[in-house]
Formats: C-alpha cells, structure tokens, sequence
C-alpha cells in the first residue's frame, strides 16, 4: 500500500527535513557574517563576494528541495555538493594566506554540512559516507595537509552525518514493520467482524437447509446435501483462511492413494521451501465435508513438509478405510492435537467397527491399506498408528507424529520414490 507507506514515511521524516531546512538557512547567514566581519583582511573579496551571492540565492531557492526525501533528487544533492566543495576549493584563491594557516573558516564554512545532512536524510549511511568523504578531501586541498583543526572538523561532520543517516535506516525500518502490523491487526479485525456477520446469517441458513433437506428427503435431501458442503466450506474459510485444494474431499482421497499429488498438496500449503514446515491444517481441509468433521486448533500446526505430506496420506487412506467399509454415507471426524514434543490426528467413524481379528485375517489375504498405507507412513516418520475399535461403536486410529524425528531426511526420500 504505497500510499499509506509514504504517509508513514512522511511523519517520521519531515520534522528531519524542516530542521534540515532551518540550518541550511542559518548555516548562511552565519557564513555571510563571517565574510562580512573580515573582508578587509580577504586577498580577493570579489570573488567572495560573487560566491555568497550565490550561495544567498541557492540556499532560499532551494528549500523545496528539501522538503521531503521525494522532492530531494540525486540530481539536486549533486548541484548542492558541487556548491560546497567549489566554495571550499576557492577559499585559498579568495582569503589570504595567512588566514588559512591560522585555521580560518573556510567560505561556506558550517554550510558545507548542510549539504552532507541532505544526504543523509536521502540515502542512509552509505550516502552520507560518500558525501562526507568528498568534503573532507576537498578541505584537505585547501588546507594542503592534514591540519590539526581540519582533521577534527573532518571526523566530525563524517562521523555525525554517517550516525544520522544510520538513525534515519533504522527509522524507516521500524516504520515499514509498523505499517505492516497496523495492516495486519487491521485485516484481523475485518475478518473477525465477516465471521461473526456470517456466522450469524449465512451458515446458520446454510445449516438450517441442510437439516430440512433431510427430513423432506427426494430433491431437497440433495440440497441440503450441497448446502452442508458449503457450510463446511465457508466456516474453514472464515476461520483460518485455509482454501481447499481443486477437487474436494474426492481430490485429497486419491492424494492419499498417490503421494506425489499429496506433495504437491503440500506445496500448496507450504510454498516452494523444500524443506521448510507447512501448516497441517492446510493439508487437512480439503478433506472437511458435509460428511467429515474437522477440528483443528486456532493457530497453525507446524510440522516438517514431508512429515505433514505422509501424515496427510494416512489421514486420507483412514477416511477411504470409513468409506469402503462403513459406506459412502458414514460420518467421519478428524481432530488435530498440536503437542509440545509430536502432532496428534485422531479420525474416528461412527460404524460398525472392526470384529476381533479382521485386521490379521485382512493383511493375511494382501490386503494391507492399513499395515502400509497408515501404519507404514507413520512407522516411517518415527510415530505410531493405533486402531482402536468396538463392535456397534466405530473405529478411532490414532496418528502420532513426532516433531523433531532424526530420520526426515529418509522418510522424506522414501516418499519420494513412491
């Protein structure tokens, strides 16, 4: 948001360029009494004479152009340079020699540093260290060697406009982070107020449609079908901000058949860092629907992108399991569980569950979705699967993954060979 950001700027800038503006101003006045003091004692006051009518013209006209860092140009810092050194470069053509030994003034005199202030203000440090430098050479030519009062003026205005265009980086860092935070507090507070609208409007009608779709069955059971999707879908938006992925809940069930897409799916998430942490809870919205519940903490649930991607596949095969052994129909609840030390997914059905055995006698004939699909993916993480599952009361797995697993590079290279 340029506009807020220049607005920003100008706050904590320009009582810096005003006070840049008074000194230029003062600075040649009081250059202008020094020359009028001790003119008689100058070897061509003349040509004095015809600098200070000039710096008295450029100074006034100048003030513009130090009104704000937009109006001050390169092209304007470099005429103003030129100013000063050319009048520090004719102060031992135009004073008499004894003067200048004696540490005379030099005709701009503390002039010079108002034009080094200027950049500074502009250009940070790096600018003032250039500016500064070029007028500490020039005072060295006038003088013709590095006297004692020369070399102290010369760190003086190096070390003090150097520090000032320093302060100035470092303003406008803070300022840039500020802006940023108000904006950031300020989209909070927009989305909180858009939930509590929604929240109150459109998804209890989206509910209420649902539940009568229900009872009246035929056509409407279908679209209170449609519109408990959009329900789930609207509060996982207005909530965390998370988009499904293309594809729905069917998109991510054949991501957890293939974990190539599955990655991609944490790409999605997570960015392009190939190894940086993603947000679960990325990876699991797409599979919320009207039939599968989500429950998931407020703030994100970071975990290792090849750990969140493998976790994500044995969620899904978990909800192929409910759909191809309980039904199409059967409701489903995913619950996220952010631990100090590992992440917890539990996803529990409401069928019939497992009988006592099946799971052996099922691995015993080759089919082995559980041993490999969930138990696998999390062996190879370093975590756990558990089943649990009565008869008449459902079937719960438990996903443990720990957070910090030494083994992420391997797991992370055997998923890619899948």
């Amino acid at each position: 948001m340029p506009g807020r950001g220049k607005v920003m700027r100008m706050s904590v800038e320009q009582p810096m360029w005003r006070a840049l503006a008074g000194y230029r101003v003062l600075a040649m006045v009081y250059a202008v009494g020094l020359f009028a003091t001790a003119h008689e004692e100058f070897r061509r006051p003349w040509l004095a004479v015809a600098y200070f009518a000039l710096l008295v013209v450029w100074t006034p006209a100048t003030l513009s152009r130090v009104a704000n860092a937009a109006a001050c140009t390169k092209r304007f810092l470099a005429a103003d340079l030129t100013v000063a050194l050319a009048g520090i470069l004719l102060t031992p053509v135009a004073d008499a020699p004894e003067r200048i030994a004696a540490g005379g003034p030099t005709l701009p005199s503390i002039w010079t540093a108002g034009a080094v202030l200027a950049f500074a203000l502009k250009g940070g440090w790096r600018w003032a260290a250039l500016a500064s430098t070029l007028v500490a050479v020039a005072n060295l030519i006038e003088r013709g060697g590095p006297a004692r009062d020369t070399v102290h003026n010369v760190i003086l205005v190096w070390v003090a406009s150097i520090a000032i265009g320093y302060v100035v980086e470092v303003a406008r860092a803070s300022e840039r982070t500020l802006a940023r935070a108000l904006e950031i507090e300020a989209a909070t507070r927009e989305r909180e107020r858009l939930a509590r609208d929604i929240h109150d409007s459109v998804l209890q009608v989206l509910a209420m449609v649902q539940r009568r779709g229900a009872v009246i069955g035929g056509e409407a059971a279908e679209l209170g079908r449609m519109a408990g999707e959009q329900e789930v879908a609207l509060r996982t938006l207005v909530s965390g901000g998370l988009v499904p992925l293309p594809g729905g809940a069917e998109g991510m069930a054949g991501a957890a058949a293939d974990p190539l897409t599955a990655g991609a799916a944490g790409r999605a998430a997570g960015g392009d860092a190939a190894h940086g942490p993603v947000d679960l809870r990325a990876l699991l919205a797409p599979y919320a629907d009207a039939l599968v519940g989500l429950a998931d903490p407020g703030a994100p649930v970071p975990l290792a992108q090849a750990s969140a991607r493998e976790l994500a596949a044995a969620v899904g095969a978990a909800l192929d399991n409910v759909r191809t052994h309980v039904g199409p129909d059967a409701r489903a609840w995913i619950l996220v569980e952010d631990e100090p030390d590992e992440v917890i997914v539990t996803v529990r059905d409401d069928g019939p569950g497992i009988p006592e055995g099946r799971l052996a006698q099922a691995e015993g004939e080759g089919r082995l979705g559980v041993a490999l699909s969930i138990r696998g993916r999390l062996r190879d993480l370093g975590g756990s699967a558990e089943l649990i599952s009565v008869p008449g009361q459902g079937t719960e797995v438990e996903l443990r993954v720990p957070k910090h697993h030494s083994g992420e590079q391997d797991a992370r290279g055997k998923a890619e060979q899948r």
